[in-house]
């Protein structure tokens, strides 16, 4: 694998696909600005080989071409902050303009393109498109896993027009090499915890776990698909009809291949979806009419996180409860602290997916698990054993 640690930048300049897709306030100020701090060593490490650094990104979902409220114009500030150099804006990302202020761009120096996909090109993956960009550098590196599973202009056509001179960032080569050290190469036992609403969204990626992984916990608005398959009573929990075979068939085809899965024993129950319900615990598949289960009880959490704390390798994916309400967080963040009782105990520890990192982040522990990935789309599309077009498009 092909990183920026492996190639000579002196006198070049490198054109950078990252993923600076930022939350902004109103008054557009970013007010979360993980994905630039995470792309921020790759950057450095070209600047510090002595080339130059022309950076690529997207920013929201434009509907018909430039929008000023999308513009990368608003995080110059921000991104100059995170690398300790002033970095140069030019409000386009093809055309005369951005050429000549590529071309005169001199080593040790960073300019920002505008937002991608003011051109409907980017995402149709367009050859003239990903040409005029590429035409702007002498090689091309691909820092943004957020995005690697899209076939788009940026992050996977325009490596063609860099047969030799094409490599990973360090944010998206320590993506690949955790990812794989957490399914493939990690210590045994190896937990994946899934959590989230919806079975119909993650059996894809339950199914592909279940010949890697020793325990499945499963968890969130799903266990009550599990729950009613197996007879259960989950009043007005939130259910998927459709899946209550395929959730069967999921519990026999982990028996057959040896795989604990564990649903919860108990729920945290409310008469209505609100911080303020009345809530009470429930035991599995007891749950009355007229009330929902919105986090997983303290018996299930007992029962994770034991588990978790005896694996030797954790992947999260998805909160067991509607964490955003603090009435229904305290299963998530039990599960929290278990991954983090299981790093301590020398555990390889990976949290994935935005609710699972925001949950981490809310709970202050972000810095006391092995591995937070930045990528949600293109972590489940990984783990559902799926080639990503971005990467793909990097190594061949």
């Amino acid at each position: 694998m092909n990183t920026v640690r492996d190639y000579d930048f002196s006198g070049k300049k490198a054109i950078v696909r990252v993923d600076f897709n930022v939350p902004l306030d109103d008054h557009f100020n970013v007010t979360d600005d993980t994905r630039i701090r995470a792309a921020a060593p790759t950057i450095k490490t070209i600047l510090e080989k002595g080339g130059s650094a022309i950076l690529m990104s997207h920013l929201g979902r434009p509907k018909n071409g430039p929008e000023d409220k999308f513009s990368l114009k608003h995080i110059v500030t921000k991104v100059s902050e995170h690398l300790g150099v002033n970095v140069k804006f030019v409000s386009d990302c093809i055309g005369e303009d951005v050429e000549a202020e590529a071309n005169n761009l001199k080593a040790g120096e960073v300019l920002l393109l505008d937002n991608l996909r003011f051109y409907k090109e980017e995402t149709n993956g367009d050859n003239a498109f990903a040409e005029k960009l590429a035409k702007l550098a002498d090689c091309y590196v691909n820092d943004a896993f957020g995005t690697a599973h899209r076939a788009h202009a940026s992050t996977t056509i325009i490596a063609k027009f860099f047969p030799k001179d094409k490599m990973f960032g360090l944010l998206l080569a320590g993506e690949l090499e955790s990812i794989e050290k957490a399914i493939k190469t990690g210590k045994a036992p190896l937990t994946a915890i899934m959590g989230g609403s919806k079975v119909s969204s993650k059996i894809q990626i339950i199914t592909q776990l279940l010949d890697k992984v020793d325990n499945l916990i499963i968890g969130g608005g799903m266990g009550y698909t599990f729950s009613k398959a197996k007879g259960g009573k989950i009043g007005n929990s939130i259910v998927e009809d459709d899946f209550l075979e395929t959730a069967l068939n999921v519990l026999k085809e982990a028996e057959e291949k040896g795989v604990n899965i564990y649903l919860p024993v108990d729920s945290l129950i409310a008469d209505d979806f609100s911080n303020d319900a009345n809530t009470k615990v429930a035991s599995a598949g007891e749950i009355p009419d007229g009330w929902e289960g919105l986090d997983c009880g303290p018996e299930s959490r007992k029962v994770f996180g034991s588990v978790i704390e005896q694996s030797g390798t954790v992947l999260w994916n998805g909160p067991v409860g509607v964490f955003e309400m603090e009435t229904f967080g305290a299963g998530t963040k039990a599960i929290a602290e278990s991954v983090v009782r299981a790093t301590e105990n020398g555990a390889f520890t990976l949290i994935g997916g935005g609710d699972s990192v925001a949950a981490i982040n809310k709970y202050g522990l972000a810095d006391q698990v092995s591995y937070i990935s930045t990528g949600g789309g293109a972590l489940l599309e990984l783990l559902e054993g799926k080639v990503l077009p971005g990467v793909d498009a990097v190594l061949n």
